[in-house]
């Protein structure tokens, strides 16, 4: 029995998809424990390319694999079912007992996205992907959530909505919007019902589910969304999602005990990428910053918005090291540093004089911060066939080892290109 977290390393985008699909092989059980649709997975199966959303990317290895959605998730329904319908028209969630959605998971609802969208318009942005994650997190944490079990009481949901309703008006006339009228909100009241009519054949106690699993020896890959530096407790604040990104809110989102965990794997590009406003400072505004941008297809999954790049942090790295208590990295998009002369890496900052080894989270000391880079020979050979560490190009190994030792970590996964086939496996947390 193996159970591992799987974790995003940077500012999320790693090509997380991707390596949950392939560890997915080895698992019994994928379980998503936190944030809402503002996550987008893409994978490239077959030729194929497919985005998930609030559903694990395993559910793309078909019949058997349980798919489950925690209790730490906010779920917008309407966006659930489509997501369930394209899976369904591609032959896959064939058998509905392989997804289970929290009950206690919270429900993203129009009021939500207004509110969200409204905040991106004025002073204090923070890119958000305007889905309504963070005001729904607001009302979970203020105790006035409404949760996806409620869906199934109706007299409970309507009374839930018009309270919230009332609560949130003068937030929405003070950001310049109108609240919704009460023709608008009973509409969303009988549409929101309907949807808790079709997603009932999947709620359930998801904690209980995954526990029961855990006991049968099943093995249960935790699929984490956005990445560490997007942490509400240990993020580049505000500058960051609201919930924990870190393998620490795989418990508390999926309701298991730490102990539960056997080991926990993050995700990293062999260069970063950032979406949305917020200090990043090794990003290339030149055309180096482009270039990696185009052969890497930065632009996001969910908006389709460009991605900011620039050269690897080590330092931020460090960071996801030690407050994930990380095992290994799997490495993606290798490939896209192919026909570099240069590559730098930021290995530490300078701040007023004093060397950090990790990235500093104060917004005003990132600012003043200089990064300290160090400089490696590139590359100019396809490796998108090779499966062999050993086969890399001799400068495309030394990258890899100088971030394994800059890091502390080794490398358990490479990946040389989109493709499930297009990496190099170097072990397995599952075996």
């Amino acid at each position: 029995m193996a159970n591992v977290v799987i974790v995003g390393a940077q500012w999320g985008d790693e090509g997380k998809g991707k390596v949950v699909d392939l560890y997915t092989e080895f698992a019994d059980v994928v379980v998503r424990y936190g944030g809402g649709a503002n996550a987008g997975h893409t994978l490239v199966v077959d030729g194929k390319k497919v985005v998930t959303h609030l559903i694990p990317s395993g559910v793309l290895h078909g019949r058997g694999k349980k798919c489950v959605l925690g209790n730490g998730m906010v779920i917008d329904p309407k966006a659930l079912l489509g997501e369930i319908e394209e899976l369904k028209e591609r032959g896959l969630l064939a058998d509905d007992r392989d997804l289970i959605v929290g009950d206690r998971a919270h429900l993203i609802l129009p009021y939500h996205r207004q509110i969200d969208a409204l905040r991106e318009e004025g002073k204090g942005a923070l890119g958000t992907t305007k889905r309504g994650i963070g005001p729904a997190y607001e009302a979970k944490m203020a105790r006035r959530g409404i949760r996806m079990g409620d869906l199934t009481r109706p007299a409970r949901f309507r009374e839930l909505v018009l309270r919230n309703v009332d609560e949130i008006a003068p937030i929405v006339r003070h950001l310049g919007g109108e609240p919704p009228a009460p023709a608008e909100i009973e509409a969303t009241i009988v549409e929101y019902l309907g949807y808790g009519e079709r997603l009932a054949r999947y709620l359930g106690d998801s904690s209980r589910v995954i526990h029961d699993d855990v006991k049968r020896g099943q093995h249960i890959l935790f699929e984490g969304a956005q990445g560490t530096l997007l942490d509400v407790d240990h993020g580049t604040y505000p500058y960051v999602t609201s919930s924990s990104t870190l393998a620490g809110g795989a418990c508390s989102g999926a309701g298991v005990g730490p102990t539960t965990i056997s080991a926990v794997i993050g995700i990293a590009k062999a260069y970063s990428t950032r979406v949305g406003a917020g200090p990043f400072p090794t990003e290339l505004h030149d055309e180096t910053g482009q270039r990696l941008r185009e052969a890497g297809a930065e632009y996001g999954a969910t908006t389709g918005r460009p991605r900011r790049c620039g050269w690897l942090d080590v330092a931020a790295l460090r960071l996801a090291v030690r407050l994930n208590g990380l095992a290994a990295l799997a490495l993606t998009k290798l490939d896209v540093l192919r026909g570099l002369k240069k590559i730098r890496v930021c290995v530490g900052y300078q701040l007023d004089g004093k060397a950090l080894d990790e990235l500093p989270l104060d917004i005003d000391d990132l600012a003043r911060a200089e990064p300290v880079y160090e400089e490696l020979e590139g590359w100019d050979r396809d490796t998108s066939q090779v499966r062999d560490f050993d086969e890399l190009p001799p400068a495309a190994r030394k990258y890899v080892r100088r971030i394994e030792n800059l890091a502390g970590v080794p490398a358990s996964l490479i990946s040389v290109g989109p493709g499930r086939a297009e990496t190099i496996m170097l072990k397995n947390p599952f075996r």
